[in-house]
């Protein structure tokens, strides 16, 4: 069935003003006009972030419904694409977001705005590990963009942890995809988005 209903999920630090998370929303915005997009502002708590998710999507039909998860917003697409059925698509996504942020707990700032600030607590670490899946149990319904240039995180375990899923590995690139553009159509395929 194609998707109705498209959850769009950023990174650490990120927003909904992500360049990423704008291309898209302008792009399925202007090409599946009838898609119910929601990119909420995630609470750095990813007790929180997984709640605001779960009551956010409550009311979607289930299989009419996708993600789109970057980076640590890859993570956590991943967990509700298990829990749901839901097709996923993860940019760059975080494989062990609490072994990595170990390293950022204390006051962070917002990528997109400076002036913005938050504490990044010693607990969400144990409320990242409480969102860890298994091995994909639908590989078919996940597609990994992964770039090889990414200077944040490995791409090495990005296409180890999503072997079996459809994967376009990208030779060079950045962990922002800086290029996305050019694959916002690969996505939105793979998503299924109704028109």
């Amino acid at each position: 069935m194609p998707t109705t209903h498209l959850l769009y999920l950023h990174g650490f630090r990120s927003s909904p003003q992500s360049h990423k998370a704008q291309l898209m929303q302008a792009h399925v915005r202007a090409m599946y006009p009838t898609v119910h997009w929601w990119c909420p502002q995630l609470p750095p708590s990813p007790r929180a972030a997984a709640a605001l998710i779960e009551s956010g999507t409550t009311d979607w039909p289930r299989e009419r419904m996708a993600v789109v998860g970057s980076s640590l917003g890859g993570y956590y697409a991943t967990w509700w694409a298990e829990r749901t059925g839901a097709r996923a698509a993860l940019l760059n996504p975080a494989v062990d977001p609490a072994r990595d942020l170990a390293a950022a707990i204390g006051e962070q700032t917002a990528w997109h705005d400076p002036t913005q600030h938050f504490f990044f607590r010693p607990e969400y670490i144990a409320e990242l590990r409480a969102l860890a899946t298994g091995p994909l149990s639908q590989p078919e319904r996940t597609f990994a963009l992964i770039a090889q240039g990414d200077e944040v995180l490995d791409w090495r375990e990005m296409a180890a942890r999503y072997r079996g899923a459809t994967l376009r590995v990208l030779p060079g690139g950045d962990h922002a995809l800086s290029g996305f553009a050019t694959h916002l159509g690969a996505v939105c395929d793979f998503l299924q988005l109704a028109r």
